[in-house]
């Protein structure tokens, strides 16, 4: 325990810099979707304008900033950055190799619930994490919620992969076609045997042997997800719906949840290492049908 724990720390103090450079790509790319986002209510009648922010603090260590938006266009988006460490609880990531270990991990989490059926649901999350090694983590996908929408075919979720592979062919791991398929496999609900939505991409234990260029991959993966989707609104925003579609939507809906608290590893670990339970399960969208 204690040559695991030196380890840990050695790894650390290695990858200090490295650490607080993730750190401002993480709050840069914060700032420029929440401000992204705000920009679509501005015109709104709703009085929620802006995100609220919560500043919270973990008890065991570390803590984070929690970025709420309920809007008419965005009807409810969570944008959240957080720093947590201390002693890994078991089971909290799939490779552990012990009961008790030490941990730092720091990430970007986003949600995006628009109010139209037109324009999809959108997630993306970034991450580095230290143990007895370090690495990166994340990626990004798309949920469209009307039956006519979810299909690889349709041009939303085509512009979605054509820039998201973009951000893969300027990496030094070009893995766009191992990435992809790892996200339709990861989010896929067994119970239903079908897909979530309609992919992106997904990565685990991503490291090459230049670490400034991993996370330029994750800053570039972060800066075309946020281009994609404005196009996507600019696209959807102004179609009309009927309640119909409004139904389709909450059904789909479910369908979000439903792999949300079963399945994603996003919210179990956030939930075993003891984070903000508003930021964890603000992935859940404000109305949903069965």
């Amino acid at each position: 325990m204690k040559y695991q724990k030196k380890i840990h720390e050695n790894i650390l103090d290695n990858t200090k810099s490295l650490r607080k450079e993730a750190a401002i790509v993480f709050k840069t790319l914060r700032d420029n979707l929440c401000e992204t986002l705000e920009s679509y209510e501005k015109n709104s009648s709703n009085a929620d304008r802006t995100f609220h922010v919560n500043e919270w603090v973990r008890n065991e260590g570390g803590g984070g900033v929690s970025s709420i938006l309920r809007g008419s266009i965005i009807e409810k988006a969570g944008v959240h950055l957080s720093t947590v460490y201390g002693q890994l609880p078991s089971g909290a990531l799939n490779d552990q190799k012990s009961k008790e270990s030490d941990f730092w991990a720091s990430g970007i989490s986003v949600i995006i619930h628009p109010q139209s059926p037109f324009i999809p649901s959108a997630h993306l999350n970034l991450r580095m994490i230290v143990t007895d090694k370090y690495w990166f983590g994340g990626g990004a996908d798309l949920t469209p919620m009307l039956k006519i929408k979810r299909s690889e075919k349709d041009r939303d979720t085509v512009l979605f992969h054509k820039y998201l592979k973009s951000a893969c062919e300027n990496s030094l791991i070009n893995k766009y076609d191992e990435f992809k398929k790892n996200c339709d496999t990861y989010f896929h609900l067994k119970h239903r045997n079908e897909n979530r939505g309609t992919g992106g991409i997904f990565f685990d234990n991503y490291k090459s042997k230049n670490s400034s260029s991993d996370l330029s991959f994750l800053k570039q993966v972060g800066d075309n997800f946020i281009e994609v989707y404005k196009i996507i609104i600019q696209d959807n925003i102004d179609k009309t719906w009927t309640e119909k579609q409004k139904q389709e939507q909450l059904h789909f809906r479910g369908r979000y949840v439903e792999f949300n608290l079963m399945y994603d590893k996003g919210t179990l670990f956030g939930l075993k290492t003891g984070g903000n339970i508003d930021s964890i399960l603000s992935s859940l969208p404000p109305l949903v049908s069965w």
